[in-house]
């Protein structure tokens, strides 16, 4: 089994994904690699959600034995670091010459692209720090945007881990209520339409005057664009993160 951890402390699955280890064990190579495990519990997340991804079903749609994939991968979790890993993929190159702001929306979209393609990975339990090939590299790729500021190390860090974590959590909302639209075969306008006229059934003006005037103005029954909320938090956050470097001069 790949439980064997060597002076990084890390299990030999992630050592495997850095290239600090070629293969498990001894003898001929053999056709399983970690690359296809990944490969095939990807395409079985994308294809029929997260909650289906098991050690046994990857076996199945490789044609091993499960005990085969602990050579490779010692549990589920393991597997899941790196399939949200594979997921993220390789972060694009920042541009030479923008500004930290600028830099770093490129950097939040970039990432929320990211989970748009592979919309299970926003589900993947945070056990452990970035410390898979890709996830380290969207970690660098972020600091580096900030690299020019004022903000000490570790206000650098507390804003990379402010921004990745609205982008996880607004991207996962947006994919849940979509998902749910697409049970129920509504759009998302006429989805907000049915919930503003029952907001108006169960409410008052006496009772809850703050969701009433907001019930008059209409915006409820008018949804914005698809990412119209994205931006708003996301600005908002970074007026939040000018006004401490600012702070800081």
């Amino acid at each position: 089994m790949a439980t064997e951890e060597s002076g990084t402390g890390l299990p030999a699955s992630i050592e495997a994904a850095w290239g600090l280890r070629e293969r498990p064990g001894k003898g001929p190579r053999p056709g399983l690699t970690l690359g296809r495990i990944v490969d095939a519990a990807v395409g079985i997340a994308s294809a029929d959600g997260l909650g289906a991804v098991s050690m046994s079903r990857v076996a199945s749609e490789l044609g091993v034995s499960t005990m085969s994939l602990y050579r490779y991968v010692s549990a589920k979790d393991e597997l899941l670091m790196l399939m949200e890993d594979a997921a993220y993929g390789p972060p694009p190159p920042g541009e030479p010459g923008k500004d930290w702001r600028s830099g770093f929306t490129d950097w939040a979209r970039a990432l929320r692209t990211a989970y748009a393609r592979h919309p299970w990975a926003v589900n993947v339990p945070i056990s452990a720090p970035p410390s898979t090939p890709n996830s380290v590299a969207w970690m660098e790729r972020g600091l580096a945007c900030l690299r020019r500021t004022n903000l000490s190390e570790g206000e650098k860090i507390s804003v990379l881990m402010l921004v990745s974590g609205f982008v996880r959590n607004e991207a996962r909302m947006t994919f849940d209520i979509l998902a749910a639209h697409r049970r129920k075969g509504q759009s998302p306008e006429s989805a907000m339409a049915s919930w503003a006229k029952l907001l108006e059934k169960l409410t008052d003006a006496e009772h809850f005057p703050a969701v009433t005037a907001a019930l008059r103005t209409g915006e409820f029954e008018t949804p914005g664009g698809p990412d119209d909320e994205f931006v708003f938090g996301l600005e908002r956050i970074l007026d939040g993160v000018e006004a401490l470097i600012s702070a800081r001069s």
